[in-house]
């Protein structure tokens, strides 16, 4: 996964990326950004955790430590957006209190079409957090 999280993420969005490791072993990685367009919004732009390393909370700290990070820079909404084919992210997105955005329903998911460009559909979520 290395070749789709540049560099550059690390070295721009430095305060809001994080990564989580053990010994020197990556086993995980959230990079996120704060809306320079809407002020009171952050987003999540690509996690990853080890296959060899899920269901350890890992994604899970992630996540709550880059809502606690928003929330101390005064924002208070999430979003994020996944392939519709992805039912993992999908659950996992639901699990951690995101809310599917309505779009339009196909096979019981709202999607947004050519979101991303000509046949990229995503799955747009929205979380609100409560502020600090």
């Amino acid at each position: 996964m290395a070749d789709m999280v540049p560099r550059l993420f690390f070295d721009h969005f430095q305060p809001t990326s994080f990564i989580a490791d053990e010994d020197g072993e990556i086993l995980g990685f959230l990079i996120g950004f704060l809306s320079p367009a809407r002020t009171n919004e952050a987003y999540i732009h690509f996690v990853g955790v080890d296959p060899n390393h899920r269901q350890k909370s890992i994604g899970k700290n992630l996540y709550e430590h880059f809502f606690s990070t928003v929330q101390q820079e005064k924002r208070h909404i999430v979003r994020a957006v996944t392939s519709p084919v992805n039912e993992t992210s999908i659950a996992y997105h639901v699990k951690m209190g995101f809310s599917i955005e309505r779009g339009k329903e196909e096979n019981g998911i709202h999607i947004h079409k050519n979101y991303d460009g000509p046949g990229q559909d995503r799955v747009r979520f929205v979380k609100e957090l409560d502020l600090i």
